[in-house]
């Protein structure tokens, strides 16, 4: 955890995968939930931005900059995922200790 990042920001992400976690078991497909919390991400992550600007024109000009900034941020998350993923495949996916 860096600095930066506090458990409650690890609080806020759980609840989401908590979330996607109950919606597996009632439709049992991890491709849906995962692309339902993707789009769920990326509009909020939108109306968020958008909320920074006072103008359409504002936020257009910004466009490639935000896409910019979103997407290294979520490259950056994934790798980091995948990696303790990748550490930890036994425990993580296959529920077998360390």
């Amino acid at each position: 955890m860096t600095q930066a990042t506090d458990q409650a920001f690890y609080d806020r992400a759980d609840a989401h995968i908590d979330l996607a976690n109950q919606q597996i078991e009632k439709i049992e497909d991890l491709g849906k939930v995962s692309a339902s919390l993707t789009f769920g991400a990326s509009r909020f992550n939108a109306w968020m931005s958008a909320r920074s600007f006072k103008t359409s024109a504002e936020l257009a000009a910004a466009r490639e900059e935000l896409l910019k900034y979103f997407c290294e941020q979520y490259r950056m998350m994934l790798e980091d995922n995948l990696d303790e993923h990748i550490e930890h495949f036994d425990r993580f996916v296959l529920g077998k200790g360390d």
